[in-house]
């Protein structure tokens, strides 16, 4: 393993002048006060969006805010991405719930496995965001790994090989493993698993698990950093490689980035909002809360074409 390399990524704290900021790890992540996100300035927007830039996962503590008030300060970012997995609440249909109830133990959670969110879709989302309403007592904590960071961090000739790549995302590996371990139910992953009694995958599915191709390194658009496109969950081919080939790659770079040096880990609180840039990171959840409730909104920002 790679330990932190010094000299290439700073996380430490920069000084603003109308938010607070300290950050979470030395590899990325932050913890921002001094505002209410329900009456936010326009002067705190502009350090907020920098300081998501500078450390790739953000959070806010104690924000009392409503579904109205997620939106509005979503629609900050930019417009709404599509959603690949919820219809939304009752008024907000762009307010997607990630709920889990405390009735027995399931098999998979809901945002498990190492991924960057929807990258099977033509232009992913940029940026999401979750605020937490209801939190186990233990457990039902998520964790972000810094692949800009990551990519910095491999050798010059490493970094030559993968540039011109372009890796193939597909929602099959979530289909297959939901249809064989979940039962059918109108949870979020239930509604895949009842698809396995179907003859043929709904048009929505089918779309997203022919996927997209898109640049196994990516470049910002705000920011020019570069950072290695590639997941546990989704990533399924290399263009123009077998897949005997192109899977040692995938599973060192995934292998490469997830390592503990490139991550943070938060603990929820009620009244968390926490947004991350899934163009410089990719994270997952843990299913270590069986028989508590977890109540969550999300949020997700269009993204582009990647490059």
């Amino acid at each position: 393993m790679i330990t932190h390399p010094t000299g290439i990524f700073d996380n430490s704290a920069k000084a603003y002048k109308h938010i607070d900021v300290i950050p979470l790890s030395a590899a990325m992540g932050a913890k921002v006060s001094g505002v209410d996100l329900s009456c936010l300035t326009d002067d705190q927007f502009i350090e907020i969006e920098d300081a998501l830039f500078r450390h790739k996962m953000i959070y806010f503590r104690d924000q009392h805010i409503t579904h109205g008030d997620q939106e509005a300060f979503s629609l900050r970012f930019g417009p709404f991405a599509e959603d690949a997995y919820t219809k939304g609440v009752d008024g907000h249909v762009n307010v997607q719930p990630i709920i889990r109830e405390a009735n027995g133990f399931e098999p998979l959670v809901f945002g498990f496995g190492w991924h960057t969110d929807s990258p099977f879709l033509p232009r992913p989302p940029a940026i999401s965001m979750l605020y937490a309403v209801d939190i186990p007592p233990f457990g039902g904590d998520t964790i972000w790994a810094n692949s800009a960071l990551a990519y910095h961090a491999l050798s010059e000739t490493m970094r030559s090989i993968i540039d011109p790549l372009s890796v193939h995302m597909s929602m099959e590996k979530v289909v297959t493993l939901t249809q064989k371990e979940m039962s059918a139910s109108n949870s979020l992953l239930g509604r895949i698993a009842a698809t396995k009694d179907m003859d043929n995958l709904p048009e929505a599915i089918a779309r997203k698990v022919a996927g997209s191709f898109h640049p196994l390194v990516r470049t910002h658009p705000r920011t020019g950093e570069k950072s290695i496109y590639c997941d546990r969950t989704y990533s399924s081919g290399i263009k123009g490689l077998s897949q005997d080939e192109a899977q040692p790659i995938l599973d060192f770079l995934i292998q490469h980035i997830t390592q503990p040096a490139f991550t943070c880990r938060l603990r929820w609180k009620e009244n968390t909002l926490t947004v991350w840039d899934n163009r410089l990171g990719i994270h997952q959840a843990f299913n270590d809360y069986n028989g508590f409730r977890r109540e969550m909104y999300r949020t997700t920002i269009a993204g582009e074409v990647p490059v």
